[in-house]
């Protein structure tokens, strides 16, 4: 009995850890809902859909298969060409055999070496294309959403869809998938080798694989809960970040860097608590797994002193040195690919998380589509009519309620009212960013839903009061990215008054815009708005609000290049200040998503209703501040 006490004693260690994990994995509480379990999709699907990104690739991915095969040969063959060189060593041997055998494991571990390059070069080029195909269908996707839908989408979930989940799907084709075939084809082959060596052996080392499966199924639990933990708070962390860092002029004004700095330091503290957490379980169970390697080396030493000393032998099989040094190899060879297995096998999970949150991106019906028939408008003269339109952003919360009105071609056609009456809707739906519950918009005596969306916007110019410039030059913003020659932008810029800021400028056209243009004025980006508008020749266009908040020297320039743009096409104006509207065809008011008046400035004037009332407050404040000047 004395001379099995050491191996009771490493069957002891490993039962009183064991204990401990099995009462850790009873006692946790699985709250599921806490920690971001919203796995809807199941993962057969998310297999399905994932394998159609790389089925375009099968050639590559059965030549990067052949290639492992190769290297793991030298993983199942080197632990033998060791062991005999040991069996040499012992006897009488020539030199030169002893030099054949290690030239042809050294040749062995080139070709391996050369394989596990090739393998990897393969992988993050054919991983790369992958990558590159998923995000640029996320990207266009996200792009076809309506804005309602986008409304209810945090940016910073966006990015985080577009960037990080990608990242870890390509990193499961680079390396998570193909390590676990690998990894198992490793173990799969070491086990063949060492039953075919020792069988003894062997089975001493199985016994420790019950303890190893147990430990690989309690650290899945642990790990997936620190996983998703971790995913949770990076993507609350870059949500975040979005909105405060566009909103940060705001906090800055409220002197309320304080206050933020706080909230992002507690999502900053739950993030680093979710990877301390992710750390520790890591941290528990490399250890148990190693633990688990020294015992069954300590094992295989003890068994096979005690063989080789007693010359004893299993079922016909005799222990030598050249064995124990074989299996002492085998051992690691063995031990580090589960471990590696179980690693990788919630990393897999991880990223099948993240595919669901892809794919729940890409399931997301855009609202607003083109019919089956819709057919392109070549260009059109700019007739527009709205018929008992019926519009609400949520069920039965009427904007619009029963709206009609006739705009002919090249007539210049105001919306005036209180703020919430419907003016900018109207704009809205026009271009179909949303589409109404009720009644029909027509084009040219065409239904806008009859006439495909990209076909119907490129007709349309759009000037807004909060202008986005892009980061790039003047030149990239005006044009975006289309074809134009400079003395066409240049034409552009002057028909609109704004060569008269943009020539002063040192770059001129390749002046750098800053991110949203925060290094121009709000007049500045407003006349680039208008030359963006002029140059790609809109037959109609539309402004919201496009003088608000400009001093008045700029006001100037922009109400002398409104002036010249009326002879363009089209135009829809939505306008606080009346000035600006007076030479209008005609003027819509509107209260509470109904048009109560409309007609021209004299003849709404001479009414005396709603826009006369309108008009001489804003006179008589104006009158006020010049007095007072």
């Amino acid at each position: 009995m004395r001379e099995y006490l050491p191996l009771l004693i490493v069957g002891a260690i490993i039962g009183v850890f064991t204990v401990g994990f099995i009462v850790a994995f009873v006692t946790m509480k699985d709250k599921k809902e806490a920690i971001g379990f919203d796995r809807h999709i199941p993962d057969k699907e998310i297999i399905s859909r994932l394998l159609a990104y790389a089925k375009p690739y099968r050639k590559e991915f059965g030549l990067i298969f052949f290639i492992m095969l190769l290297s793991i040969g030298y993983d199942l063959i080197s632990p033998v060409i060791i062991g005999n060189i040991e069996e040499m060593i012992k006897t009488e041997f020539e030199l030169p055999e002893l030099y054949r055998r290690v030239v042809f494991y050294a040749l062995l571990l080139v070709l391996s070496m050369f394989c596990t390059f090739v393998q990897s070069v393969m992988l993050q080029r054919t991983g790369q294309k992958i990558l590159s195909s998923m995000r640029k269908q996320l990207f266009t996707h996200i792009e076809g959403l309506s804005h309602a839908q986008l409304n209810n989408i945090p940016v910073g979930k966006l990015v985080t869809r577009e960037c990080n989940d990608t990242n870890a799907i390509s990193f499961m084709f680079t390396n998570i998938l193909v390590t676990m075939v690998r990894n198992a084809l490793v173990i799969i082959g070491v086990l063949a080798a060492m039953f075919m060596l020792n069988l003894e052996l062997t089975l001493m080392i199985l016994c420790f694989v019950p303890f190893l499966v147990l430990f690989t199924v309690i650290f899945r639990k642990f790990s997936r809960r620190a996983y998703r933990r971790v995913k949770d708070g990076t993507t609350d962390i870059n949500t975040y970040l979005s909105e405060n860092l566009s909103g940060i002029k705001v906090t800055q004004i409220y002197n309320r860097e304080g206050r933020k700095m706080q909230e992002f330091l507690g999502k900053s503290t739950t993030l680093k608590k979710a990877k301390q957490k992710q750390i520790f379980v890591f941290g528990i169970f490399r250890p148990m797994v190693y633990m688990l390697n020294i015992s069954a080396v300590l094992c295989l030493f003890y068994l096979g002193s005690r063989g080789i000393i007693k010359n004893t032998s299993f079922m016909g099989q005799v222990i030598t040195g050249g064995t124990v040094v074989t299996f002492y190899m085998y051992i690691s060879k063995f031990f580090n690919p589960i471990q590696t297995l179980a690693e990788q096998f919630n990393m897999l999970q991880s990223a099948f998380a993240s595919a669901e949150k892809i794919f729940t991106v890409l399931d997301m019906k855009p609202e607003v589509l083109d019919e089956p028939d819709a057919i392109d408008l070549e260009e059109i003269r700019g007739e527009i009519e709205f018929r008992d339109v019926w519009f609400a952003y949520k069920p039965e919360e009427w904007v619009l309620k029963g709206v009609s009105f006739h705009v002919n071609a090249k007539d210049t056609v105001a919306l005036v009212g209180a703020t919430g009456s419907g003016k900018s809707t109207i704009l809205s739906l026009i271009v179909r960013n949303y589409d109404i519950q009720k009644g029909q918009i027509l084009i040219d005596g065409i239904d806008i839903r009859h006439i495909k969306i990209a076909s119907l916007r490129k007709h349309f110019g759009q000037m807004l009061q909060d202008v986005f410039l892009f980061s790039g030059t003047i030149r990239s913003n005006i044009v975006l990215r289309d074809d134009f020659p400079d003395d066409e932008v240049w034409k552009a810029c002057r028909y609109v008054n704004a060569d008269s800021f943009i020539g002063k400028l040192d770059g001129g056209l390749d002046e750098v815009v800053r991110e949203r243009g925060n290094n121009f004025s709000a007049g500045q980006r407003q006349l680039l708005s208008f030359a963006r508008t002029v140059i790609h020749r809109p037959e109609v266009m539309i402004l919201d609000e496009a003088t608000a908040n400009i001093d008045t020297e700029t006001e100037l320039l922009i109400q002398d290049s409104l002036a010249k743009m009326r002879n363009i096409g089209t135009m829809l104006i939505v306008a606080h200040r009346l000035s600006t509207i007076q030479h209008a065809d005609n003027i819509i008011v509107l209260s509470h998503g109904e048009i109560i008046e409309q007609g021209s400035h004299q003849e709404l004037l001479h009414k005396k209703g709603s826009y006369h009332r309108l008009y001489m407050l804003q006179y008589n404040k104006e009158q006020l501040l010049q007095g007072q000047e």
